[in-house]
């Protein structure tokens, strides 16, 4: 599941709303700063985020479309609830603008920088199938070897 391309959410129903608002629990309990559907096993373009830990600050992104990078691109070691144990630097722009729909099915637009804006780009990464194993530097992967072939074994990921 995390290699395919997720795919749109139709509507926003009951069952949307409470497949985010289990993410949303199933993140703070990990600890995590972000989810998406992909990673509990649905194939859905939907995340989850919140940079500050604070329920307060709980954001849903359903049918999320990234544009507008800003800044430079910038290193920033990152970590999955996918892969455990796997830290990566990962290279991103700055800042980026997202669109998308709300927990209520609401469109809305949003830009952010710094961590928020990397969450943003690393959750989208899952709705495209795409893992920071495959963001990694030549270092990094030799550093993580051992561990990404131990996840590939458990799962039958082709990393």
């Amino acid at each position: 599941m995390l290699r395919r391309q997720a795919l749109g959410v139709p509507q926003v129903d009951a069952e949307v709303r409470q497949v985010a608002t289990d993410m949303l629990r199933l993140m703070h309990e990990a600890p995590g700063v972000g989810l998406a559907a992909p990673q509990i096993g649905l194939p859905w373009r939907l995340f989850v985020a919140n940079p500050t830990g604070d329920p307060a600050d709980d954001r849903v992104y359903i049918n999320p479309v990234l544009s507008k990078p800003v800044g430079p691109q910038q290193p920033y070691e990152e970590g999955c609830l996918s892969l455990p144990d796997i830290r990566v630097e990962v290279i991103r722009p700055f800042g980026i603008t997202i669109n998308a729909l709300d927990i209520n099915g609401q469109p809305f637009e949003a830009a952010a920088d710094g961590l928020l804006a990397r969450i943003w780009q690393h959750e989208f990464d899952h709705l495209n199938g795409r893992l920071i194993i495959d963001k990694m530097s030549r270092l990094d992967r030799v550093m993580n070897t051992k561990k990404i072939k131990g996840l590939e074994l458990d799962y039958g990921m082709q990393g």
